[in-house]
């Protein structure tokens, strides 16, 4: 099931409802890596959105505006999240199905970023962030992403909008969140979200770090690495 939550064609949910079930069931929030570019969509998580259904989550798989051609980039893609959650909130008043004591915001990458990035609105109660972008201005410097960062936030962006665009110093969030990242990361390297979560635990955010060894940045969202049944396993015990 689609779900329009503006004018432009990006601005679209894919909803999934859990399986076997027709009691209220948790929320999951998944947001897509590919460095907020147009080459990549919301699709890259269907086989997260399968596996969290099939253990009777809802899910909201969320597309929003990316760089390129789509018109995307600083605020307005964070923007975009955020207007997806406000929907989310606004159905929950009248779907019964959905228990929003648990809305759990899950993101790969560059969805690390944004879930972070919205960690404080609306429903959501908890952040999964999987080999996250964190830093802007680090990234930036070592030309992440094929210098991903220049079309997200515009050529020479002032040191102001490197630290208001990236998590690491906009904590603390005050949620809890699950951090995962594999030690042999080819795109985001490790040491971003070791970084991140000392300045987390410094700031008093309840940050649960798990280094996965030999996993890579896409190991994190593939159902059956030891990287995501981690995270799965997680879930299931009401963490969130």
């Amino acid at each position: 099931m689609t779900t329009i939550y503006g004018e432009h064609p990006s601005q679209i949910i894919h909803r999934w409802d859990p399986e076997g079930t027709d009691a209220p069931a948790p929320v999951a929030v998944l947001l897509h890596g590919g460095w907020w570019r147009d080459q990549h969509d919301a699709h890259l998580m269907d086989p997260l959105a399968r596996d969290l259904t099939a253990d009777g989550w809802a899910v909201w798989n969320i597309e929003y505006r990316r760089t390129g051609t789509d018109g995307g980039g600083w605020p307005q893609t964070r923007d975009d999240v955020a207007r997806a959650l406000d929907l989310l909130a606004a159905t929950a008043e009248s779907d019964e199905r959905l228990d929003t004591s648990r809305v759990v915001s899950l993101g790969h990458s560059a969805g690390g970023h944004l879930a972070l990035m919205t960690a404080t609105d609306s429903l959501v109660t908890s952040v999964v962030p999987l080999a996250p972008i964190t830093d802007l201005r680090r990234c930036a410097e070592a030309g992440l992403g094929e210098g991903a960062v220049e079309p997200f936030l515009g050529p020479v962006p002032a040191p102001e909008l490197y630290a208001e665009s990236s998590p690491v110093h906009r904590l603390p969030f005050g949620v809890p969140q699950l951090l995962v990242h594999g030690d042999q990361d080819q795109r985001v390297p490790v040491e971003h979200s070791r970084d991140y979560a000392a300045a987390a635990w410094a700031a008093g955010d309840p940050v649960d770090y798990r280094e996965i060894s030999g996993a890579d940045h896409f190991a994190v969202i593939d159902p059956a690495h030891a990287a995501w049944r981690s995270v799965r396993d997680t879930l299931a015990t009401g963490w969130g």
